[in-house]
């Protein structure tokens, strides 16, 4: 038999490593003493009856049963504090990409400038190095209190945490652009608009792509963290929401969809960032 490809084996790991994790889980949740046993206020807050020997943690199955629960009906509407797990993700993700494209606004024209100019760097490095280590959730409260809208905060917030990433990225991939080819443009007479496009950009391109893919991963990271301070939609939302009602199981699927996700998100630019980077 020929030897299995490298994604097969890869695959076929993959496949090992989620079974024994799925086992260990399915094992971890069952007990085995009384040490394992619910707690019965914990039972009757759950609204279940508590069993000796039976975990309070959710096992696999149960978690199964739930997320196919949700995902035949992911977009149902019961009221403010009760929308399915998809219009929840989808007022999170409206929220990302909001944030997400101002910052790309913003970050790429101002890179561009920074990189291509030593006094614009000399002049803007202090504020970036004073404003870049804040944490994103610090800047919460002045929005709510300025802007006074949690979804136009929140999206305020992700812009904050994506601009930083994309803006450095950009500055350096452009800086460091070779001086030869560069040398060789000025001795064709390239226009400087011409230049940033032709020569630069595809230059830079590469670490821009990387940059703006970093950006992506943290403002998913972070909206989570905002709806839980804000409330009223969104996966993060309904994370706190689930927890609040101690629906243990309603948590850990709304943990695999923000990973889903944040993978899908994170897959989407690196493909854009290898168009770019090895254009056919």
């Amino acid at each position: 038999m020929a030897a299995l490809s490298l994604g097969v084996r890869a695959a076929i790991a993959s496949f090992v490593i989620l079974a024994v994790f799925l086992a260990f889980w399915h094992l971890g949740t069952q007990g085995t003493g009384p040490g394992a046993a619910m707690d019965p206020e914990y039972a009757k807050l759950m609204g279940v009856t508590a069993v000796t020997g039976q975990s309070a943690m959710p096992g696999p199955g149960q978690v199964g049963i739930k997320l196919w629960e949700h995902l035949i009906n992911p977009f149902y509407d019961n009221g403010p504090n009760d929308k399915g797990i998809g219009i929840q993700l989808a007022y999170s993700l409206a929220r990302v990409l909001a944030g997400y494209a101002l910052a790309v606004a913003v970050a790429l024209p101002l890179g561009f400038a920074i990189g291509m100019s030593p006094l614009i760097y000399r002049a803007l490095d202090p504020f970036i190095q004073v404003l870049r280590p804040i944490s994103p959730l610090a800047w919460m409260p002045l929005a709510l209190y300025t802007i006074k809208d949690s979804g136009l905060s929140a999206i305020f917030v992700i812009f904050i945490c994506s601009v930083w990433p994309m803006l450095l990225n950009t500055a350096f991939g452009v800086a460091t652009v070779r001086r030869e080819w560069l040398n060789v443009a000025r001795t064709l007479e390239v226009g400087r608009f011409r230049l940033a496009f032709a020569v630069i950009l595809p230059a830079a391109a590469p670490t821009i792509m990387t940059g703006m893919r970093i950006s992506i991963s943290i403002a998913w990271l972070v909206i989570v963290a905002a709806e839980m301070l804000v409330g009223g939609t969104g996966i993060g939302y309904f994370v706190w929401n689930e927890w609040n009602n101690l629906s243990i199981t309603n948590v850990i699927i709304a943990i695999l969809a923000i990973g889903m996700v944040g993978m899908a998100l994170d897959q989407t630019l690196g493909r854009i960032a290898r168009l770019v980077t090895y254009p056919e």
